[in-house]
């Protein structure tokens, strides 16, 4: 069969379109020619492979679609499933066969639109519409925070109900976890461990800006047995940038609110043996109320430094129980000694307007402390302590991340001042 006459005038008439413009409706006039017909059905010429009638398809054997007899064949094949998901394939070198190259998704239904084309050049068309059976295992992904406004430095969560371990099938996972901030920011997910990732961006999230979360996983093949589930999409916001950064050889925090300084407080940090963790931390929670005792962290007691004592206004960051608070008994230190177990203590005028300032999410920053540096993931959200380059290796899309999971256990212990 030759096409060159049919590929010129083709070509023709998209020059009367562009040149000519009302010239497009002599092009798509009926003038005999076979590509100005109404397509044919095309039902006879076209098989494939999928279920017969009220059955489901086996989502692990791959479609194939092809034309009967040596007169006809394929010119475009387009796969979508319910929830506008386009199946890829490749179609063979002489257009006889066309065959998936990507799983189909299970428990879903596919239609399926086929373009022909006889020895004369005349186009046919055919649909098909098949489902895909259940899996038996779902993958469930649950994301966090809970909807709310958060600060700039909060991280977005994702937890599975199953584990994850091999790079391929994490990669699968992770393109299905779409991020959307607006204004736009750059970022990443990075696989915590089997079962949990964390995202941010390369820099914290634009002040006042909408971030959305959702899963395509639903229906996608993970493992041989493990398919993708339904998720709840996941929609916060942030405020303003507030950034508290504590200077502990200084003894001072100063607090900026969109790269202002809106505050300037003498604190009171970790004394020897107890020193704050440097590094960047945010605030998990606040709590108005907290008892606080040393036995929590292993002070005996009865011992010369046993505590047990009411604390007020108490911004957590760390769960071992790190906080920044109301600590009346140090006022003569704040601002020149460092005398506390580990926390940030301050007046409690100055406690309960940083209660007040600061939300969920927002950024704590220690700096020249003879502590060690906050952890990335088992004692809060230290995230932001990895490098941008470091935090993308631990992407299952990028280069070099691990073969194994690290193993991480949270330090939930108890509060200390």
């Amino acid at each position: 069969m030759n096409h060159t006459p049919r590929i010129r005038t083709v070509v023709s008439c998209t020059l009367l379109v562009v040149t000519l413009g009302a010239g497009a409706t002599a092009c798509g006039g009926s003038d005999g020619h076979p590509l100005s017909t109404k397509p044919y059905d095309a039902g006879d010429q076209v098989s494939f492979n999928g279920p017969s009638k009220n059955e489901k398809a086996d989502p692990n054997k791959p479609l194939e679609v092809t034309v009967k007899g040596d007169d006809s064949r394929i010119t475009d094949v387009s796969a979508v499933d319910t929830g506008g998901r386009h199946l890829a394939g490749e179609l063979s070198a002489d257009g006889r066969r066309w065959r998936s190259t990507a799983p189909l998704a299970a428990g879903t239904g596919y239609t399926v639109r086929v373009a022909t084309e006889n020895e004369d050049g005349a186009p046919g068309t055919r649909t098909l519409s098949f489902e895909t059976s259940s899996p038996k295992k779902l993958l469930k992904v649950s994301f966090g925070p809970q909807a709310g406004t958060y600060g700039v430095g909060q991280p977005i969560t994702a937890e599975l109900s199953a584990p994850v371990t091999d790079k391929a099938s994490r990669a699968t996972v992770e393109r299905a976890l779409k991020v959307r901030s607006t204004p736009a920011a750059t970022g990443s997910w990075y696989w915590v461990d089997d079962k949990k990732l964390h995202y941010r961006p390369q820099e914290y999230w634009p002040a006042n800006a909408t971030i959305e979360v959702r899963s395509n996983l639903a229906g996608i093949k993970v493992t041989n047995a493990l398919y993708g589930a339904e998720a709840k999409p996941l929609k916060i916001t942030t405020g303003d940038r507030v950034e508290a950064l504590t200077d502990a050889s200084t003894h001072t925090m100063t607090v900026l609110r969109n790269g202002e300084v809106i505050n300037t407080i003498p604190v009171t940090t970790g004394k020897p043996g107890f020193s704050t963790r440097n590094g960047v931390k945010v605030v998990l929670a606040k709590e108005y109320y907290v008892r606080m005792r040393g036995e929590s962290i292993g002070i005996a007691a009865g011992s010369s430094e046993s505590y047990d004592l009411p604390v007020y206004y108490a911004a957590r960051v760390t769960w071992s129980g790190e906080y920044v608070h109301a600590a009346p008994w140090s006022v003569g230190s704040q601002g020149s000694a460092n005398v506390s177990h580990g926390c940030t203590g301050m007046s409690t005028s100055n406690a309960a307007w940083f209660f007040d300032t600061v939300r969920q999410g927002d950024i704590v920053k220690v700096v020249g402390s003879a502590g060690e540096t906050m952890t990335p993931f088992d004692n809060g959200f230290g995230d932001w302590n990895l490098p941008w380059e470091k935090w993308q290796k631990g992407s299952a899309l990028n280069e070099g991340v691990p073969d194994s999971p690290q193993t991480l256990q949270a330090a939930r212990l108890r509060p200390h001042v």
